[in-house]
């Protein structure tokens, strides 16, 4: 008999500290019954023909009681389904796991535990406090300081605690803050302790503020949960130790417009940087109308001088077809190969072809420049690309005698899932700045917001672009272009949007 419930640590808050069992399980349950304090993210992981159900609670208000969630999680098993119960931080670790272990148990339903990372450790190490160390503490309690009073159990000892050394941390500490200041003083902590309350650890939204005893509470009015209490000394390390949120990017929600498939590295880029990156592509890559012409180009490629790629695009789709028709790479052997920049290069290098022709200037008028002298009258030049591109290439390489023939490889159009996220986006987190990489991309936005208008929308929303003639086209639409990198790729607009961030933080 296999497992039933998988009682699943989602971690503290960052979906790259789930751990690889947990999104393994992830991908084989059909139920998944998920708190407040799990990133969302993490259901991505999930099946699509899975049911998903929120029981989270906020605040203390629950939107289903702790019995309900317990009923629940045994009638998904009972009905044969596979059931993960994805819960913030560790299941065993003021999360009630070892509750509804218990009822699983005693219903003779299998489960498995799958440990996560705690917010208790994970919170103060993205503060840059170590909760232990050699110098400055050799212990560390964990405690819960929400106790439900409706409830028996033991109290908290706050005598012992208060003549401890070591370091406390104080779980669900937001509503409880006056409390644990006052006991600890009371009964005889010092006021000058220092006491770190960190907010959404691990998360980008992440807030820290610190004190001590006796003035953290004129710091800290009106804290709002999630919210982790750590009381010691090992808090005065934070300001040499901080590594999460001063990162050049903390805070900043970056919204990128580029194809789904294109945005994970982009998106890895500024994410290591401390952006939050929010995935909105205006422009999906569709399939051409018609193969016909391509697969003809290709069977006749023997025939050609050169083969000009202007996009990654243009190399997927021209090689998917490539080897339908060709099974030896070698049938290019005396062809050349131009790209426009560095990223399509990359893409057709991975194939073991060799460049013969990259531009400096990482555009159409810089690649007819690196073609100059060496596509002459009567050279036979084919451009596999999308069915609309800008005709400066093939026009002006007409102009120097080539027999230029450009065949649609592919063609693009608008997801339709983003007519109806743009409003979502803007009402739950709107970003400091939205980046184009192509002119389709504003194009396409103009089209989805329709009828507000660019400049409306994008109102206080900088604006990045990855060259000139995407800004050119941002500019026409009416919008005010903040970053242009010097080189166009993705690693200068990083650099760029980074620098300006920077400076105006100054």
């Amino acid at each position: 008999m296999g497992t039933a419930v998988y009682l699943i640590g989602a971690g503290p808050g960052d979906p790259e500290l789930i751990t690889l069992k947990g999104r393994r399980c992830l991908k084989l349950v059909d139920c998944v019954i998920y708190d407040y304090l799990v990133n969302r993210e993490l259901l991505d992981y999930v099946q699509a023909k899975a049911e998903r159900i929120y029981v989270g609670k906020q605040g203390g208000q629950d939107y289903i009681s702790q019995a309900k969630i317990t009923a629940l999680i045994l009638q998904r098993a009972r009905e044969g389904k596979q059931v993960a119960r994805l819960k913030g931080g560790d299941p065993f670790i003021f999360a009630r796991g070892g509750e509804e272990a218990e009822a699983l148990a005693q219903a003779g339903i299998s489960f498995e535990v799958i440990p996560g990372i705690s917010a208790g450790s994970a919170a103060p190490t993205y503060a840059g406090i170590p909760l232990t160390h050699r110098g400055y503490s050799p212990t560390v309690a964990f405690i819960t300081a929400h106790q439900d009073p409706t409830q028996e159990g033991p109290p908290i000892a706050w005598d012992q605690l208060s003549q401890r050394d070591g370091t406390l941390v104080f779980f669900m500490g937001a509503g409880s803050l006056n409390e644990v200041v006052q006991q600890l003083t009371h009964q005889g902590r010092s006021l000058e302790t220092p006491i770190a309350l960190i907010r959404w650890g691990t998360y980008p939204k992440q807030q820290v503020i610190t004190g001590t005893l006796g003035s953290i509470l004129d710091h800290a009015k009106n804290l709002a949960p999630p919210t982790i209490i750590v009381v010691g000394e090992v808090v005065k390390l934070r300001e040499r130790l901080r590594w999460f949120d001063n990162r050049p990017l903390f805070g900043k929600t970056i919204l990128i417009t580029r194809p789904l498939e294109q945005i994970e590295d982009f998106k890895h880029q500024l994410h290591v940087l401390g952006a939050t990156v929010i995935p909105f592509p205006t422009l999906e890559v569709l399939d051409p109308s018609s193969w016909a012409p391509l697969d003809r180009a290709i069977q006749k490629i023997d025939q050609y001088d050169w083969v000009i790629f202007t996009s990654i695009n243009s190399v997927k789709h021209f090689f998917i077809r490539y080897f339908r028709i060709h099974s030896d790479i070698r049938e290019l052997k005396n062809i050349k190969i131009a790209t426009i920049g560095p990223a399509t290069a990359k893409a057709v290098r991975t194939l073991n072809i060799s460049i013969d022709t990259l531009p400096m200037d990482y555009r159409a008028e810089g690649l007819v420049e690196s073609l100059r002298g060496k596509v002459l009258k009567g050279t036979r030049v084919l451009i596999p690309r999308a069915k609309i591109a800008r005709e400066v290439l093939p026009q002006q390489l007409h102009q120097q005698g080539a027999q230029v023939e450009v065949v649609e490889a592919y063609q693009t159009g608008i997801p339709k899932s983003s007519y109806s996220g743009w409003c979502q986006i803007l009402e739950q987190q709107p970003p400091h700045m939205v980046v184009f990489t192509s002119s389709s991309t504003v194009s396409n936005l103009a089209t989805i917001i329709y009828p507000q208008s660019l400049p409306t929308s994008l109102q206080h929303i900088s604006v990045a672009c990855i060259g000139p003639i995407t800004a050119k086209t941002a500019e026409t639409l009416g919008l005010k272009v903040s970053v242009v990198p010097k080189r166009y790729t993705t690693a200068a607009l990083v650099d760029a949007i980074t620098t300006y961030f920077c400076q105006t933080q100054l």
